[in-house]
C-alpha cells in the first residue's frame, strides 16, 4: 500500500496526463517510460532538490510548463524530425534546470545507446578502456567470420598516416596476406577439428556445427591484425560518455579522434545537455592535459629505461599482495556485525589464531552452490597485482572485466607470438607462422617512423604485456568465470594461474573458490551448445 506522506493522491484530471509516462500512478515504487533521456535527466536532477514527489515534479515543471516544450518532445515518437527540432528548441530550458547542479553525477541520470560500426580493434580497445558507466558489446571473433571482402578489399582500417606514407603498399600487402591465410585455413582447419572430435549420438548437428566452428575460428583468430574492423555497441550514461569523448580526443590515433568527433555529433542528438562539456574549452583543455602527460611520461620512461632488456618471468606472475590480507578480511567481516570502532575490531582480529580466522571466513562465505554466489565486500579489502604476458586475443577477452585496474603496454611484435598446439598437430602451423613473421617484419620497419600507427599491423597471436590489479572478490569472479569450459584455452590458463598463485600465498582466502575449473577440453563450446539445445527444446510447444 502506498504511503500517503510520500505518495499524495493525484488530482483526477492529472492522472491521464501522467499515465503514459509512469508504470503506476499510486505506488511508491514506479518506473519512467516513454520519455527522452534529456527529460529523465532533468527530472531526476530536480527530484534531488525538491520536496515534491517525482510525479508532481513531472506534472508541474514539465508537462504543464509551456516553456519546456514537453508536448512537442514526447507527443509523437514517430515524428523523429519534429521531435529532434523540439528537443533542440527546449535545450535552453533544460540547461536552466540543470545549471544549478554542478555535481557531475547529474550527468549520470541520462543515458544513450550508440553503435560504432566498422572501427579498428585499436579504436575498439580505446573505447572499451572506459570502466564505469559504459557497457560495451563487441563483434565476436569466435562466432563471426572475418574474411569478407567489400569491393575486392578485406575489411581492415587503412590507417591514414601509413597510407599517406611510403609504407602504404607494404601495409596493404602485409595485411592482405594475413587475411588470405586466415581465409584459406578456415575450411581445412574446421575439417580437421571435426575429424578429431566426431559428433556423438547425444549431440545435435546444430550444437556440433556451432562448437566446431567456434573452435576453428578460435585457432585462427591469431592471424587477425589490430587493424581488423569490428562493431561495438555501447550503452552508457552522460557522464561516462563525456569523459570518453575527452579521452578519445586525446588519442594519438587519428582514427580514434575521428570516431570521438562522430560520437559527439550523435550524442548531441540524444543527450546533448550531458555531453556538451566534452566539446567546450574545458573539454579541450582536459584532452590536451591527457595528451601532453602521455607524451611527457613516455619521454621520461624512455630516458630512464633506455637500453634495458626484459628479463624472463612467468607468463602470469603475482608481483604484489597484502601480507596482512587475512587479518584485514576478518576485520571487515566482524566490523559490520558489531557496534565497535574499526581499530578495536582490528586489534581483536589480531588475537585470533589461524583456525578461528578460518572459521570466520568460512562462515562469511557460506555454502556456495554456484559461482554466482559471490562473497561479500569484506573480500574487497585486499588487492593483488599480476603481470601478465599473453597473446592479444586473450587480452581482448580479459579486457572486458571492469571492476579492476588493467593497463597495457604498446601492442608490439617484440614478445613473440603464440601458435595453438592444435595447428601444430594438424599440420597448418607453417602458413600461420609465415604470415605472422611477415607481419612482424613490416611492423618493425614501419614503427621506426610511425610507432603509434605501426600497432595496427600487429596480429592477435603476438603477445602483449599488461598488469591487472584487482581485489579478492573480483578474483573469485574472474577466476571462476574465465576458467570455465566454454572459455578460450589461453585465457582459461591465465585464470587458472591466478587462482593457483593466490591460493599459494593465501590458502585460507582462496579455499572457498570452489568453481575454478582446472581441466582441459577439446571442444570448449560443446557443453554450452548442448545446454542451448536443451533450452530450445524446453521452449517447443507441447504436441
Amino acid at each position: 500500500m502506498a504511503d500517503p506522506l510520500h505518495t499524495p493522491a493525484l488530482n483526477e484530471g492529472d492522472r491521464p496526463l501522467l499515465q503514459p509516462f509512469v508504470t503506476n500512478l499510486d505506488q511508491p515504487i514506479f518506473g519512467l517510460r516513454n520519455l527522452p533521456e534529456v527529460v529523465k535527466g532533468a527530472l531526476f536532477s530536480r527530484y534531488s532538490r525538491s520536496e515534491k514527489g517525482l510525479r508532481q515534479i513531472l506534472l508541474d515543471e514539465f508537462i504543464k510548463e509551456p516553456e519546456s516544450g514537453f508536448s512537442e518532445i514526447v507527443g509523437d515518437a514517430s515524428a523523429s524530425t519534429e521531435q529532434l527540432i523540439a528537443i533542440q528548441k527546449a535545450e535552453a530550458f533544460y540547461d536552466r534546470v540543470l545549471v544549478g547542479y554542478g555535481d557531475d553525477s547529474v550527468a549520470e541520470l541520462g543515458g544513450a545507446h550508440l553503435a560504432c560500426e566498422g572501427i579498428s580493434n585499436i579504436a575498439a580497445k580505446a573505447i572499451e578502456d572506459a570502466r564505469i558507466g559504459l557497457s560495451p558489446l563487441e563483434k565476436s571473433t569466435r562466432y563471426v567470420f572475418f574474411n569478407r571482402k567489400v569491393k575486392g578489399r578485406y575489411l581492415y582500417c587503412r590507417e591514414p598516416a601509413i597510407m599517406a606514407s611510403q609504407y602504404a603498399a607494404l601495409y596493404e600487402t602485409t595485411l592482405d596476406r594475413l587475411f588470405d591465410t586466415y581465409s584459406s585455413l578456415i575450411d581445412p582447419v574446421l575439417e580437421w577439428v571435426r575429424s578429431q572430435t566426431p559428433r556423438d549420438d547425444d549431440t545435435s548437428e546444430r550444437a556440433y556445427n556451432s562448437a566446431t566452428k567456434a573452435k576453428a575460428l578460435d585457432l585462427l583468430r591469431g592471424l587477425l591484425p589490430m587493424a581488423t574492423l569490428t562493431n561495438v555497441g555501447l550503452f552508457g550514461n552522460g557522464r561516462a560518455f563525456e569523459y570518453l569523448l575527452v579521452k578519445l580526443a586525446a588519442s594519438p590515433h587519428g582514427e580514434v579522434q575521428s570516431i570521438g568527433s562522430a560520437m559527439q555529433g550523435e550524442l548531441d542528438q540524444l543527450i546533448p545537455s550531458f555531453v556538451k562539456r566534452a566539446k567546450s574549452e574545458r573539454g579541450a583543455e582536459y584532452a590536451a592535459y591527457i595528451s601532453n602527460n602521455r607524451q611527457n611520461t613516455a619521454a621520461i620512461a624512455q630516458e630512464k629505461l633506455n637500453g634495458m632488456e626484459p628479463i624472463l618471468t612467468e607468463d602470469v606472475e603475482l608481483v604484489d599482495f597484502d601480507l596482512d590480507a587475512e587479518g584485514k578480511v576478518v576485520t571487515a567481516i566482524l566490523y559490520t556485525q558489531s557496534d565497535l570502532p574499526l581499530e578495536q575490531v582490528k586489534a581483536y582480529s589480531a588475537t585470533l589464531d589461524a583456525d578461528e580466522r578460518q572459521t570466520i571466513i568460512d562462515t562469511y562465505v557460506g555454502e556456495r552452490a554456484s559461482r554466482f554466489h559471490r562473497p561479500g565486500r569484506a573480500f574487497e579489502e585486499v588487492y593483488y597485482t599480476f603481470d601478465v604476458l599473453a597473446d592479444i586475443g586473450a587480452y581482448r577477452d580479459l579486457h572486458r572485466h571492469r571492476v579492476l585496474t588493467q593497463e597495457r603496454q604498446r601492442f608490439t611484435v617484440r614478445h613473440g607470438y603464440v601458435v595453438p598446439p592444435e595447428l601444430e598437430a594438424s599440420g597448418f602451423a607453417d602458413p600461420f607462422r609465415e604470415a605472422l613473421e611477415a607481419a612482424a617484419e613490416a611492423t618493425q620497419q614501419i614503427e621506426q617512423e610511425l610507432p603509434d600507427a605501426a600497432q595496427y599491423l600487429v596480429p592477435f597471436a603476438y603477445r602483449v604485456r599488461w598488469r591487472m590489479t584487482l581485489n579478492l572478490r573480483e578474483i573469485y569472479h574472474l577466476a571462476e568465470l574465465r576458467s570455465g569450459r566454454q572459455g578460450h584455452p589461453t585465457y582459461r590458463a591465465i585464470a587458472q594461474a591466478m587462482y593457483r598463485q593466490v591460493h599459494r600465498v593465501h590458502p585460507s582466502l582462496a579455499t572457498n573458490m570452489h568453481f575454478v575449473d582446472l581441466q582441459d577440453y577439446s571442444l570448449e563450446r560443446l557443453a554450452a551448445e548442448q545446454r542451448l539445445d536443451q533450452k530450445l527444446s524446453d521452449r517447443q510447444p507441447a504436441t
